[in-house]
Formats: structure tokens, C-alpha cells, sequence
């Protein structure tokens, strides 16, 4: 069975390690236990009760009452809570439980019902977007594992592509052409097939390249295909310091409007450019992509 810091569990369930030392402290909720060179851990059930805590306590309930509770009634609780599907940081809760067990059923059922309770555009701006930025900080210091990232990536990249065969797309007067693309580094497809969903609603054509297009090819692409816009989403943490130099790389080998979307956008200054956008949310890329 996996072992936790503090830190570890700090990053996973969002709480300030002091805060949970005082929870043990007061009231001996979840005390740490300890390897026979008395080092502190924590193990993946005292994680899951963590969890649950958490859940209880940003919905109402206090410390103290949560405290004379025993695990089988938290536990209760906590599933009456998760059938709120909008609730979104109950769902984020879930969803970190599911990723940390590696339990696709569970982590399948959450998302499922989500995007049925909410639809797809509110569960990815709610729920999916702020989780996937919360497994990418804890993979980059190593409190998950790789393992756990790709793992939840996968199922949410797979569930946008069946959302996006579900989508009847309308006929469009004036239709656009749009190319979707990845740059040279850069393997997060999530926000780039939320992209294509999104255009695919609003009956607007699209060329999907998927990650990692050498820049050299961009040139190719726009010659025979011909798009009105090129599209473009940037998430990878260890591209921040380089994200105006790679717009920079790609607008030098594309004549056509660049939109950029993605974490990076809404966390960096972005130098102003002629033919560029960057969409910094959500509401952004739904509002500029309708109002077509």
C-alpha cells in the first residue's frame, strides 16, 4: 500500500498541512501512523477518509461535528453528497479518489454522470479543467505518479470523443475551417478535443492534428487545407516560460488567425500580437467560437 507525507496529502485533498495537524491535534481525526523509525505517513484509507472530511466540510459541516462521527457515518454522507453531480468540489473529491485507486469504474461513473447532470461544457469548466490542473501540479512535484495522470487523461479524453460523436452538427450559412493542432512539445489533449466539440456544436469544420506537430508542417497544413483560423491549446507546465516563444514559432508558420487556448494562457502575460487571441477560460472560447 502507497505512503503519504504530509505534503503529499496537502497537494491531494487541497488543505493546509497545519490545518490537518490541528484536526489531529483537537481532535484526533486521522492520526498519522508511523514507520519503526517513527517517521509520519499516511496510507491510501486514511487518504480516502481525508477526502471525505473534506467533502463534509466545504459542505457545511463543521470539524467538531464531523469529528464525533464515526467512518461508517461519514462515509454515508459523503455518498448522499455524491449524488449531487453538480456539486463540483464533491466531484473533484470523487474523481481524486477514483485516480488515486486507479478505479476506472468509479472515475467513469462520476464523469459520466457530470456531463449528464450538467452537460459537457459546464462539467469541463466546473469540474474537469480545475482537476486536470491539480493532477498536473501534483505529478510535477511527485506526490502522483505519472501513472495517475495518464490514467485519468485517457478516460477524459475518451469520454469528449464520444460526446463529440454525439453532436448532430448543425448546417451553417457561413461555416469556418479550422485547424486544430498541438505544438512541438506539447501532449495534452483534452482542451484541444473540448475545442473540437465546441466547433463541432456550432456546425464550423475542423482539420484535428492532435499533439506534437513539428512546427515546419504547420506551413504544409494551411497550404492544402486552407483554414480561417488555426487553434491551438497549451497546458504543459514545464512550457510556461516559453509560451510566447512558441506562439511566436507557430504564427512564423501560419498566415492565418491564431486562436490559443489553454492553462498557460490564463496564467502568463501573453505579448499582444496581430492575428492572435488568446482565450483565457471557458467563456472565452464558447463566446468567441458562437459569435462567429
Amino acid at each position: 500500500m502507497r505512503k503519504f507525507s504530509i505534503s503529499d496529502i496537502e497537494g491531494l485533498i487541497g488543505i493546509k498541512a497545519h490545518t490537518i495537524r490541528a484536526w489531529e491535534v483537537r481532535y484526533n481525526l486521522v492520526p498519522p501512523k508511523r514507520t519503526p523509525t517513527n517517521i509520519r505517513f499516511y496510507d491510501e484509507d486514511d487518504l480516502k477518509m481525508l477526502l471525505n472530511i473534506v467533502a463534509l466540510n466545504e459542505n457545511g459541516y463543521k470539524i467538531s461535528r464531523i469529528a464525533k462521527m464515526t467512518h461508517k457515518q461519514i462515509s454515508d454522507l459523503v455518498t448522499q453528497l455524491k449524488t449531487d453531480w453538480s456539486n463540483d468540489s464533491v466531484q473533484m473529491l470523487s474523481l481524486s479518489n477514483a485516480t488515486i485507486a486507479y478505479d476506472e469504474v468509479e472515475f467513469s461513473q462520476v464523469l459520466g454522470k457530470c456531463i449528464e447532470e450538467m452537460g459537457l461544457i459546464k462539467t469541463m469548466d466546473l469540474v474537469l479543467f480545475p482537476f486536470m490542473k491539480r493532477v498536473g501540479m501534483l505529478w510535477q512535484t511527485g506526490t502522483i505518479d505519472p501513472s495517475h495522470e495518464h490514467f485519468a487523461s485517457n478516460l477524459i479524453r475518451d469520454r469528449i470523443i464520444v460526446e463529440i460523436d454525439k453532436v448532430e452538427k448543425p448546417e451553417k450559412a457561413e461555416l469556418k475551417r479550422f485547424l486544430l493542432f498541438l505544438p512541438e512539445a506539447e501532449m495534452h489533449e483534452t482542451g484541444l478535443l473540448f475545442a473540437r466539440y465546441l466547433l463541432k456544436r456550432c456546425g464550423h469544420d475542423t482539420l484535428y492534428l492532435g499533439s506534437e506537430i513539428p512546427y515546419a508542417d504547420l506551413k504544409k497544413v494551411v497550404a492544402s487545407y486552407q483554414p480561417d483560423f488555426a487553434f491551438m491549446v497549451l497546458t504543459s507546465l514545464n512550457l510556461g516560460k516559453d509560451v510566447n516563444k512558441i506562439i511566436g514559432k507557430v504564427m512564423d508558420n501560419l498566415n492565418v488567425p491564431l486562436l490559443v487556448a489553454g492553462s498557460l494562457i490564463s496564467e502568463f502575460d501573453i505579448l499582444v500580437k496581430d492575428r492572435l487571441t488568446p482565450l483565457k477560460n471557458v467563456c472565452d472560447m464558447t463566446d468567441f467560437l458562437e459569435d462567429l
